[in-house]
């Protein structure tokens, strides 16, 4: 008898660009898609608790295979019955490999073709990661999703660079696979390349042919334009074609990049931008960003956003939480991460209704004009 799917995609094409809604069915509940995830590094979406995500709309969040084995070891959260049982989160999980932290911790870590050192931030010991050791943290994590390593280079640091970190990538993930050691637990393949057409489309084929549950498009959101960002998703969705797997565009959160990356046929997203910067005091609404540290909320009693329904917005007003905020309080960063958060979940719910009722066009046109405003602070 053959092993069930560990997860079991279906998805139908709407009338805008390549864009697709779709359904991820996986043994921890579905996932509606286009879907945003928020990001639990730690186990944790900071300062906030499952009830929270729960009540503000998330059906998956990520966990971080570096952190999570650095602290508190993957080894004890598998013998505490893993990931969802240790964090109480009962829905889905994807967790990454390690690969952003490859790039991101750049100076603490060697890379070499069997796989990277990396130097811990924390005390300064040494740790091994594989792909075959990121698969092993991942099984005892016990994740929905689990991701391949891959290697993530500046996209500006040049052709040669980025083509060996992309062979790498391509030799790591078919290892990734062999290495999978739980049936229920679906595998991701990353595909890289920089902002380098040619590249990008070796990758594609490279990542597409081998078995992956789903395919992730990795090196994007890490200081390339946003033109280059968009025409290499052009690239990609171009050379996935009709692929019937799951399409998770890692690492990016800003509202009006949702949209130009779902038209191009993305399924998943995720990103620390809404809880990084709800910490700063910025939270997003329908009018763009507003920064909360600014003395013109102080007499303000209107709610952070007066369509969200979040208990922050319900209870209380802008005038509070900038007073929080400026007394440093730590209830300040829980009011505007709660709002943050259910707001980018109401918007990927809304952006799927519209592309099922034809009001895709609109919404987008408003949330770009909204947050190109406030970002050029009119």
């Amino acid at each position: 008898m053959s092993t069930p799917a560990p997860i079991a995609y279906s998805f139908e094409p709407t009338r805008v660009g390549l864009a697709r809604l779709g359904r991820i069915e996986t043994p921890h509940g579905p996932i509606d898609t286009p879907q945003f995830m928020p990001v639990g590094t730690q186990a944790t979406v900071k300062a906030l608790t499952p009830g929270d995500l729960h009540e503000a709309g998330a059906q998956m969040i990520l966990g971080n295979t570096y952190h999570l084995n650095l602290r508190p070891t993957a080894e004890r959260i598998g013998r505490l019955g893993g990931l969802h049982r240790f964090m109480a989160w009962d829905g889905p999980i994807l967790t990454d490999s390690g690969g952003f932290q490859v790039f991101s911790l750049a100076d603490l870590r060697r890379v070499d073709d069997d796989g990277v050192t990396f130097t811990s931030h924390l005390d300064g010991s040494t740790h091994r990661l594989t792909p075959e050791r990121a698969m092993e943290i991942q099984a005892l994590l016990g994740s929905d999703v689990a991701m391949a390593l891959d290697q993530l280079v500046d996209p500006g640091s040049g052709s040669d660079r980025v083509a060996e970190a992309m062979e790498r990538t391509h030799r790591w993930a078919a290892r990734s696979l062999a290495a999978r050691g739980r049936p229920d637990q679906a595998v991701f393949g990353i595909v890289q390349g920089g902002v380098d057409p040619e590249l990008r489309r070796a990758s594609v084929a490279a990542i597409a042919a081998l078995p992956f549950d789903g395919v992730a498009i990795g090196g994007l959101s890490v200081g390339e334009s946003k033109a280059a960002m968009s025409a290499t998703l052009d690239v990609v969705a171009r050379a996935l074609g009709d692929d019937p797997r799951p399409r998770y565009l890692m690492g990016v959160g800003s509202p009006a990049d949702f949209f130009v990356a779902v038209e191009r046929g993305m399924d998943l997203f995720d990103c620390v931008l809404p809880t990084r910067v709800a910490r700063t005091g910025q939270v997003w609404t329908d009018a763009g960003r507003l920064n909360l540290r600014n003395a013109a909320f102080l007499d303000d009693p209107a709610p952070i956003d007066a369509a969200c329904a979040c208990a922050a917005c319900r209870t209380h007003s802008r005038a509070y939480v900038a007073h929080l905020f400026r007394a440093r309080e730590l209830l300040a960063y829980r009011l505007a991460t709660l709002h943050n958060v259910t707001w980018t979940l109401e918007l990927m719910r809304r952006l799927r209704a519209s592309l099922a009722d034809g009001t895709y066009a609109a919404l987008a046109d408003r949330i770009g004009r909204a947050f190109a405003r406030s970002e050029l602070g009119v």
